[in-house]
């Protein structure tokens, strides 16, 4: 099938950072086969797409998120992460297929309706009674219609080894790598065009063992799998590593095996100088999640001197329990306040925001050769944003509109060519019949 995008704005995010006022974009299949500014041609039997009055972007990718946690949004609303997770680690140990299942379709659904095309979700809870849990994501995904990045995470160290987890819902050393394997093993694609690709994903510091994120990374670079964790998230944690480790998070981490190009981490917000220059040095890429941030007050990631070192910085919505929005477009917006809360008026532009959710995500997730931007060759992964409403109308410049407005209504998104949305509702499922699973997902899990 052929379809030809044409009078729309065009935002490429390509090395350039070319756009074209008026343009046009052709797909046949899965890939993009031409782009450019001006009329499109005229292709005999192509689907023709009126983009008059929107923008195109690439599509949106999402670095970092806990889908699972959308069973139990609204919850511990005035605490810091460690009470936090303390409170919600015994409900999330509840966990069972259907309840992931429910809660990953309701946050991809969310996802998608924001522009997302990518995803990857960090599932480190597995109870022992709790059924397949990776099969329960990769399942949402397929009904949704978004490419997934399974992280298979892990926990080992319980509270009577000085974590946070309790005991019960932690797993044997051994036992998390060899599912982890066997993860990598059922679902990873390599290939360019690939639904679900894996990655390798030990917890945190402060729920994992030495030797677990060091099996880790030696079964990630065995294995050609990306490695992914949360690192310097708050104050406390980088207290804890200098207390247990006598070192920062990051020095923890290089310790380990844990930087290198095929590293993305989760946050990164408390970060010395020498941190960021070996994040740099090392290709090490962050995914930055501004709500969630602020939603548990642990502060604000230097993101203009990571961007500046030319660290691959992707956004990321976080688990929608620290993040009950769960829409990925809108951290666009809430990045480039936070960086000039923290840095000032110049440090975050509107380009550099859409630059973070699309190439800067791509890079992240190792997938820069087919998604992040729209060039010729690359999958048609594309959004289109309607801009021509009050909330946005008079706005000369469609990516400040977008990043700088209210979210836009989202008129299509294609993954690989394919409509998952139109003018505002997903094409894959029946929302109502989502939200219903969800709300019944909840009560399951609360109810105990």
């Amino acid at each position: 099938m052929t379809l030809v995008i044409r009078d729309a704005a065009l935002a490429t995010v390509d090395d350039n950072g070319t756009e074209h006022a008026t343009g046009h974009i052709v797909v046949e299949g899965d890939r993009i086969t031409a782009v450019g500014a001006g009329p499109a041609p005229d292709i005999a039997g192509a689907t023709i797409v009126d983009g008059r009055g929107c923008l195109v972007t690439p599509g949106l990718i999402n670095t970092h998120h806990h889908l699972y946690q959308w069973a139990t949004r609204g919850m511990s609303q005035t605490s810091t992460l460690f009470e936090w997770l303390v409170e919600l680690y015994p409900i999330w140990g509840r966990l069972d297929a259907d309840v992931t299942h429910a809660a990953a379709s309701g946050g991809l659904a969310r996802l998608a309706l924001t522009g997302c095309t990518t995803v990857a979700d960090h599932h480190y809870v597995f109870p022992a009674d709790g059924g397949d849990q990776a099969a329960a994501v990769v399942a949402a995904a397929d009904r949704i219609g978004t490419r997934l990045h399974l992280v298979r995470g892990s926990m080992d160290r319980g509270e009577s080894g000085g974590g946070l987890p309790p005991d019960h819902i932690v797993e044997d050393t051994d036992a998390a790598l060899a599912a982890t394997e066997q993860a990598i093993a059922k679902y990873h694609d390599p290939a360019g065009n690939a639904r679900v690709q894996v990655a390798v994903g030990p917890c945190s510091p402060f729920s994992v063992t030495e030797r677990l994120m060091i099996g880790g990374a030696e079964l990630a670079r065995r294995t050609g799998v990306r490695l992914h964790t949360h690192l310097a998230e708050t104050a406390d944690e980088d207290a804890q590593c200098q207390r247990e480790f006598g070192c920062t998070p990051v020095e923890y981490a290089e310790r380990l095996g844990w930087l290198g190009d095929d590293v993305w981490l989760a946050h990164a917000v408390h970060l010395t100088p020498d941190a960021i220059a070996a994040i740099a040095g090392s290709g090490t890429g962050t995914a930055h999640c501004p709500t969630s941030n602020a939603r548990i007050a642990v502060g604000v990631a230097p993101i203009a001197e990571l961007l500046a070192a030319g660290v691959p910085v992707g956004l990321g919505v976080d688990g929608a329990a620290s993040n009950e929005s769960g829409g990925l477009a809108e951290e666009m917006h809430q990045a480039l306040l936070f960086a000039r809360q923290r840095s000032g008026a110049r440090s975050l532009s509107p380009g550099q925001a859409l630059w973070m959710a699309t190439m800067g995500g791509a890079r992240c997730l190792g997938r820069s050769a087919d998604l992040g931007s729209i060039e010729v060759g690359k999958l048609a992964d594309l959004a289109l944003w309607r801009l021509d409403g009050l909330a946005h109308a008079g706005i000369d410049d469609p990516v400040a509109a977008l990043v700088l407005g209210s979210p836009a209504p989202l008129e299509l998104l294609l993954v690989g060519g394919e409509p998952v949305v139109r003018t505002d509702h997903l094409t894959t499922v029946d929302e109502s019949v989502v939200a219903r699973e969800l709300a019944a997902a909840h009560r399951k899990l609360v109810a105990g």
